[in-house]
């Protein structure tokens, strides 16, 4: 009997890869189109200079940008396969939370594919962001504790224990589904129980390990990201980017033809005979959706929690169907089938980068969100600066860059190079840490700031280039101070006005 149930189980492992893989081929196959998200340049940027922390968020996915960069260099479809790779490996978790919740090999594809064809996911798999590698660890951790549950053998609060140190050193809203799990366990029974064991303890101190080096940095730097992170979410509110959290929800972190399968998951933890083992998971996820509500978060941080949802959904659709004739269950089972390949079309045209630019497909995504926009013109740019700076070099002693914005920084940083051009200073985040070099420039061309700002900083400035694509594509570059300038003279000097400029974006 255990021969068997391994060598089951090896095949349910095989099928969910072999799904997984298959997905990963095709995000291999169109990752190439577009280029970089400004998020992603800053992302690789700061992983050319390696630290245990960035004023913006923690150290892991640089890392993990400064590894791409070693393998594929510049590669769009080397550096964003690791990006799909963790929403892969997401997907597999998700079918094997359906298996360990009871789900047959059903239920573990259906819940899978409901996982991979989430609108979130599928737009994750696109970019290179710290949101990919959150989601990566949630999912792990909650399918840890979903094992727990089944088997309660204590041993899996390490497992539990890596996946948040891990989520920890990738973003910080963590924190928030940690917050979730203890309250879980206060008042869960069966967890409340393992109190007592070592395997808890040792599962909270081994976070606590991982995560201690950003800890420290924080402290060093006297907890700067605090700072930073107030200060964009009173951003947000008040541009309105919280509004819309709990209808996106449904819209945009799962896909739209899929929810049936999370109400079925609601259902399964809260009021199925079998799922009552399994009701701290259903609770996770109203705390957390209600922390992140009450913060007035982005409605994406709680797309990592949808996985185990549709897992529970999955299996409780199972036992549902068990109960119906044999006509409606093959017919139900069609529809569900075709449910998920209208959702996986829908959302590739939505989330994928298959839209040619500028195309009718185009101006929908661009309607409905600007991740594609804000990928177009960065090596344009960084060409225009390098014909500005060719011309003018020889007419300064010190010719500089100042960028206002963390893309344009990491734009100038990667492509820069390869036209000969210096490194960006910028007063943002983590580049005003970095300062403006040994040699402060005597002149600077300067991109994403507004004559009006510039003069207050510089005696003459005079407008040299504009920025824009050859596309003729709006975003933050070719629609908000898109004017290039060459500036000269300070009033004050470098060291005087450095401080009074830094920023937060």
């Amino acid at each position: 009997m255990e021969n068997g149930q391994t060598k089951r189980a090896l095949t349910d492992w095989q099928l969910l890869l072999l799904l997984a893989a298959g997905r990963f081929l095709i995000h291999v196959l169109i990752n190439n189109k577009y280029g970089f998200h400004r998020d992603a340049l800053a992302f690789l940027d700061n992983g050319q200079h390696l630290a245990w922390g960035y004023v913006a968020y923690p150290p892991l996915t640089p890392f993990i940008g400064r590894i791409g960069l070693e393998l594929f260099g510049l590669s769009l479809v080397g550096i964003k396969s690791l990006a799909a790779l963790a929403q892969c490996a997401g997907m597999v978790l998700t079918g094997l939370m359906a298996k360990e919740l009871g789900g047959s090999r059903r239920a573990q594809v259906v819940a899978a594919g409901a996982a991979a064809i989430a609108l979130m996911s599928l737009i994750m798999s696109t970019l290179f962001q710290y949101i990919a590698f959150d989601y990566l660890w949630w999912v792990l951790t909650l399918y840890s504790l979903i094992k727990l549950l089944k088997t309660e053998n204590p041993r899996w609060w390490v497992s539990i224990g890596v996946g948040i140190g891990l989520g920890m050193m990738t973003k910080y809203t963590m924190l928030f589904l940690v917050v979730a799990i203890v309250t879980a366990v206060l008042f869960t029974k069966s967890l409340r129980a393992q109190l007592k064991s070592p395997w808890l303890w040792a599962g909270v101190g081994l976070s606590l390990l991982i995560f201690l080096p950003n800890l420290i940095w924080q402290i060093q730097n006297e907890f700067v990201s605090l700072e930073f992170l107030a200060t964009i979410r009173a951003r947000d509110v008040q541009i309105g980017r919280a509004e819309g959290y709990l209808s996106q929800q449904f819209y945009v972190n799962m896909n739209p033809l899929t929810i049936p399968l999370f109400f079925f998951g609601l259902y399964y933890y809260f009021f199925a005979p079998d799922g009552a083992r399994y009701r701290a998971i259903g609770w996770i996820y109203l705390i957390t959706l209600a922390l992140f509500g009450l913060s007035q978060g982005r409605f994406y941080y709680m797309a990592p929690a949808y996985p185990m949802m549709l897992a529970g959904g999955a299996v409780q659709g199972e036992r549902w169907l068990a109960g119906l004739g044999p006509k409606r269950q093959q017919l139900i089972s069609w529809v569900t089938l075709g449910f998920l390949l209208v959702g996986a079309i829908i959302g590739a045209a939505l989330m994928l980068p298959v839209a040619p630019i500028n195309s009718a497909l185009w101006e929908i995504t661009t309607d409905i969100h600007d991740n594609f926009v804000e990928q177009i013109g960065w090596e344009e740019m960084a060409q225009k600066v390098w014909k500005i700076y060719e011309q003018e070099e020889a007419n300064y002693t010190s010719l500089g860059i100042l960028a206002g914005n963390y893309g344009e920084a990491g734009a100038i940083n990667l492509y820069g190079p390869r036209y000969g051009l210096p490194p960006a200073i910028s007063p943002v985040n983590s580049y005003w840490n970095r300062g403006y070099g040994e040699n402060p420039p005597e002149a600077v061309i300067v991109l994403g700031y507004s004559r009006e700002f510039l003069s207050l900083l510089f005696q003459s400035c005079q407008r040299v280039g504009q920025n824009g694509n050859e596309y003729g594509v709006e975003n933050e570059e070719s629609r908000f101070s898109r004017d290039i300038f060459l500036c000269e003279d300070l009033w004050k000097p470098w060291d005087k006005i450095w401080p009074q400029i830094r920023s937060f974006g």
